[in-house]
């Protein structure tokens, strides 16, 4: 294993991003005797370099499993090679597998927009369950686009609730203030 990690971290540098995003992958498959193959992109966007990965194959399921904690485990793998190796290189690493990103942030989308209906029509906050950073952000960046609902995180730890409650609407404010 001691070969493994040190191919990873501390082996002999490479020459460009690619090559060594590649030997991480061909490691971490050939390991993990996965039924995968992949497909890498790399787009160079202002100073950040994107590095795209779409997995396919037998084992597909295990990425999906678990809410897709394994897709996650090697997006960090590939990102903090990517740091070592390349320090002064800015990288974006996104690992997807049969469109499953676009299937979550779309389920993610539906219920925010369910709550928010209620939330709308009962004139009173509702509540979304506990997510994780990632997800808390989709949620709160679709949410932000409607300026009749705001949403709020609530919470310690990594995973917070957020709080969807209807916004104040600014005539009533501007004449509550006229008033006083």
């Amino acid at each position: 294993m001691a070969g493994f990690f040190s191919k990873i971290f501390g082996g002999g540098k490479k020459e460009d991003l690619e090559s060594v995003v590649e030997a991480t992958l061909n490691g971490i498959l050939e390991k993990g005797a996965f039924d995968l193959s992949y497909e890498l992109n790399l787009e160079k966007k202002d100073d950040v370099t994107e590095v795209r990965i779409e997995f396919s194959g037998a084992d597909e399921a295990l990425l999906k499993d678990y809410k897709g904690q394994l897709m996650d485990a090697i997006q960090l793998i590939i990102k903090r090679v990517t740091q070592h190796h390349f320090a002064d290189t800015m990288t974006n690493v996104i690992v997807d597998c049969g469109g499953f990103r676009e299937e979550s942030e779309a389920a993610l989308i539906e219920r925010a927009e369910h709550l928010k209906k209620i939330a709308i029509e009962q004139g009173k906050s509702v509540y979304y369950r506990a997510l994780p950073p990632k997800e808390r952000k989709v949620v709160h960046q679709y949410l932000a686009q409607d300026g009749r609902v705001k949403s709020r995180s609530l919470g310690d730890g990594l995973y917070k609730k957020i709080k969807i409650f209807p916004a104040k609407n600014a005539n009533t404010e501007a004449s509550e203030t006229e008033e006083a």
